[in-house]
């Protein structure tokens, strides 16, 4: 019976040895079965055989290699990106979602500050009732300021995506955020001053403060987009929301200081001075994202798809194929282009001239462009990103139908009640219902919000995932093309409505 049990543990020792012989090499680490030296071993390997094999020890041992704590028993892989990896982590109370918004506000922060604050620099600073004269100055503030905000933020929001300028996102981001806080501080000392004896000077600081800011703005606009294409679809929607929200956020505090101030240059410290923490908001939350685990987790997704592509490449860095990127992303990017452009030739160019017909409607006319302009605008855009995050419809494909549908607002619109300033009309109004147009407006509003969060946060999900930020960024960049071009072409609609008449049409058909 001793004699059968020996040759049992032989056999298993032996089928135990051709077992570990067969095991695959995996991550560099080989298991290899080591023996004690005949010389050494002791009178119990002659009476238990089965002790001539030792544990199994792992090969090259970390104990005689000393390589560091990131390459023990998984190479490159630190222990908390295992536990990452084993339990993906949920972004708990919404944080990183609520954080990116909050970037979203500080992205059209600059435009929606100086835009909302008109009254403060065309009524005050530089009236007549403050500077003792008429200027050209109050005339030209609207088409400067927009001409300031817009072209460097569109130059720059390009540049950033082949140059990269200011190097790694982190430098891009803080940079930019920190040149942005020093031009509102330079605002707020521009309001505490007297520039009564100096307001052409006081003008053309202000437009180039302008300028300087949206250069900035641009970087950190085109960046953020890219941070969030590197996440779940949905928190790039989270980004276009709260540039959303920044044009009711504004409304609110620009209301909020004038009621709080007793004249209009307390008010417009006040206001510019809420713009000042909105922004240093931004750069905080920005630096605690990397303490967030999910936010660490997607980074992590990313990185590892980087080495690859460069284990893949012979340890070289692969250059990104922007033609390619930009091809496969471009039907995205024109649905962003297109919906921001008929946006803005509608809002608020339009939108705010369109007067009261009935004497009697719910809304009185001192509240009425108030109401159903810019809060209907502001709020209902806001609505539609929000069910953006939920439901995105229809397909990438086909998405492109109801956003090229949009384009039959801007005659919709001319067609109300809009009288621009200092234009005779002559085109003909043909409703002078006004809850057609407050409803119209409504779902103008709705859509202008969802179809722009929707084709947002398809743009990146149309690339290879490691070529998702430089999506993103395509993407930033046509939004920001969108809002130039739409802004520029309505300045044509003042000149339609009071030279084109139905005769002039006809006349052209005939031809």
């Amino acid at each position: 019976m001793s004699g059968t049990d020996s040759m049992g543990r032989r056999a298993r020792v032996a089928e135990e040895q051709v077992l570990l012989n067969e095991l695959p090499s995996r991550n560099g680490v080989t298991v290899t079965p080591t023996r004690t030296p005949v010389g050494k071993r002791g009178p119990e390997y002659e009476k238990q055989p089965f002790l001539m094999t030792e544990p199994v020890r792992l090969t090259p041992a970390w104990e005689e290699t000393n390589l560091p704590n990131d390459e023990l028993n998984f190479k490159e892989v630190t222990m908390e990106q295992a536990q990452l990896e084993m339990n993906p982590p949920h972004d708990r109370l919404k944080l990183v979602y609520l954080t990116l918004m909050l970037h979203g506000i500080g992205t059209l922060m600059p435009w929606n500050m100086f835009i909302t604050a008109k009254d403060y620099f065309t009524e005050y600073k530089l009236s007549k009732n403050y500077t003792g004269f008429d200027s050209d100055y109050v005339t030209n503030f609207m088409p400067y300021i927009g001409f300031a905000s817009q072209v460097p933020n569109l130059i720059f929001n390009w540049l950033n995506i082949f140059l990269q300028i200011g190097g790694t996102l982190t430098t891009r981001i803080v940079w930019s955020l920190l040149v942005e806080v020093v031009i509102f501080v330079v605002t707020v000392v521009l309001a505490m001053g007297d520039s009564s004896q100096w307001p052409g000077v006081f003008f053309w600081v202000t437009m180039g403060s302008v300028v300087v800011l949206n250069m900035a703005n641009g970087i950190y606009q085109n960046t953020v987009y890219g941070m969030a294409a590197k996440l779940p679809f949905k928190y790039t929607g989270a980004v276009v929301l709260g540039s959303n929200v920044c044009g009711t956020l504004t409304a609110v505090i620009s209301i909020a200081s004038s009621a709080a101030a007793p004249n209009a240059r307390t008010a417009a410290i006040y206001y510019f001075i809420a713009a000042l923490f909105v922004l240093l908001a931004c750069l905080d939350t920005y630096f605690a994202l990397p303490l967030n685990r999910f936010y660490r987790y997607h980074e992590m997704l990313n990185q590892k798809e980087t080495q690859t592509k460069r284990r893949n490449n012979q340890g070289v860095d692969p250059s990104v194929p922007y033609g390619k990127v930009f091809l496969q992303c471009f039907p995205q990017c024109f649905n962003v282009f297109f919906i921001f452009f008929v946006t803005l030739t509608v809002f608020p160019a339009i939108h705010s001239d369109i007067k009261r017909v009935d004497d009697n409607f719910i809304i009185g006319k001192e509240y009425f462009t108030h109401i159903t302009c810019f809060l209907t605008f502001n709020l209902c855009a806001c609505i539609g990103s929000l069910i953006a995050t939920f439901v995105s419809w229809p397909s990438p494909r086909l998405v492109v139908i109801p956003v090229v549908l949009r384009v039959l607002f801007i005659p919709l619109f001319l067609v109300f009640n809009y009288h621009p300033w200092r234009v005779e009309r002559v085109f003909p109004i043909l409703i002078t219902n006004d809850w057609i147009y407050w409803g119209t407006a409504i779902v103008f509003s709705l859509t202008s919000g969802y179809f722009s969060s929707v084709c947002m946060m398809y743009c990146p999900r149309t690339v290879d995932s490691q070529h998702a930020a430089t999506a993103g960024m395509f993407a930033a960049a046509s939004l920001c093309t969108g809002i130039f071009s739409g802004i520029m072409f309505s300045a044509v609609m003042p000149w339609f409505v009071g030279n084109v008449s139905w005769d002039w049409l006809g006349s052209l058909g005939q031809l």
